[in-house]
């Protein structure tokens, strides 16, 4: 059956629906996708959430929409700092080292650059404004330098990740957060604001020498760029709480409006040696080492996109060599005309709009591929146009 529109998973609701813009009858799409903490980019997950979501982007456009994209890089950061220190280098030198890697990798990658691409730190005046906002209409209080939103003060806290009370605690340790911190009015009250410590960088607010928190970096930048509300915001699935969660309540406690995002579409976890790809484990795949290996950027797009973006995979090096195969076939199509096309392309369109479904999409890819010289031939070039591939 062949499917109208783009359908998505929206983990807003947890289902899949029919995607339209939150305006009715716009054209326009507004996405916020959640950048990098620069200290150890650019691994293969980090990867296959940006060319997935650089995917959706190409196909809005070829659906006809126009798309305003947002991605922000948090450079500044615990972790920042951290990592600063046991490297013995300037955090602001570390941050901006990794943000090129990391830019470097993704345009090796073909992913297209975002309509703003924003540093945390070019953001701190709108950060502060918007906690004052939030303190002055009494959803967010200041305690001993430090300021937290007020979880209590918002209805329906938790219903994004839809975890209970108990299961929110213990994450919220695992990511950082401290229910137990004495200054919080409840155990998951969160960050807006924070003191500094002694030689740590600061900026001047009306409540201490600080930083901003983690989660309102990202709503501040989004009302900037976005406005109040947007259609998709996305990012891996580990931010579903307690990152996304509270973005909805100070976004929404902020602007008065609801939803802050129609539509919130994760990414799975990659994994290596049976564990989720992390610099503590020592298990990274670097896009960086790959390229520098002789994979080319064609082989490594292929592999991430033969996996569907809402499924955990675990790296396989086979596939990237089968990937490798591909590859070849489309560096022999060359620049080669789009200007008449196939049924291929129906094919391609139902199985996008079916929730993004790439694994099938590479299959009838790498069928056309194989079958170079047939009438179809133009279809895998439009396709491979529309997916981000490069042809040399």
């Amino acid at each position: 059956m062949t499917l109208m529109v783009l359908s998505l998973f929206n983990s807003r609701g947890r289902k899949t629906g029919p995607f339209a813009p939150l305006s009715k009858g716009s054209r326009e799409v507004k996405i916020y996708v959640c950048g990098v903490t620069p200290y150890d980019t650019t691994h293969l997950g980090h990867a296959f959430t940006y060319v997935s979501f650089d995917v959706l982007i190409r196909y809005l456009r070829f659906l006809g929409f126009k798309v305003n994209y947002t991605q922000n890089v948090t450079d500044i950061d615990d972790d920042i700092l951290r990592k600063s220190k046991e490297n013995g280098v300037g955090w602001r030198s570390l941050g901006s080292f990794w943000t090129k890697r990391y830019l470097n990798d993704m345009k090796a990658l073909n992913a297209e650059r975002p309509t703003h691409y924003v540093k945390a730190t070019e953001s701190i005046p709108d950060i502060i404004g918007m906690v004052s906002a939030l303190v002055k209409r009494k959803v967010a209080y200041e305690s001993e330098g430090n300021v937290y939103f007020d979880v209590a003060s918002f209805h329906g806290y938790g219903a994004l990740s839809g975890f209970n009370e108990k299961q929110m605690k213990l994450l919220l340790k695992e990511r950082g957060g401290d229910p137990d911190d004495r200054r919080k009015r409840g155990p998951l009250d969160f960050l807006l604001w924070q003191r500094s410590g002694k030689g740590e960088p600061y900026w001047k607010s009306p409540w201490s020498n600080g930083r901003p928190g983690w989660h309102i970096e990202c709503s501040a930048m989004i009302h900037k760029y976005l406005g109040k509300q947007i259609d998709i915001h996305g990012g891996g699935r580990d931010l579903i709480f307690p990152h996304h969660e509270s973005e909805i309540a100070q976004s929404e406690s902020f602007t008065g409006k609801s939803p802050f995002a129609n539509y919130f579409v994760h990414t799975a976890m990659v994994m290596h040696m049976g564990e989720k790809m992390a610099k503590s484990l020592g298990n990274l795949i670097l896009v960086s080492d790959l390229l520098k290996n002789g994979h080319t950027p064609n082989a490594i797009r292929w592999l991430l996109l033969s996996h569907h973006y809402r499924k955990i995979w675990e790296y396989d090096e086979s596939e990237l060599e089968e990937a490798e195969f591909y590859s070849g076939l489309i560096s022999k199509l060359g620049k080669r005309n789009t200007s008449a096309y196939g049924g291929a392309l129906e094919a391609f369109t139902d199985a996008m709009d079916n929730d993004m479904d790439t694994v099938t999409v590479l299959k009838i890819l790498g069928e056309l591929l194989d079958s170079e010289g047939r009438s179809e031939a133009s279809d895998s070039v439009k396709i491979l146009d529309i997916l981000g591939f490069t042809r040399t």
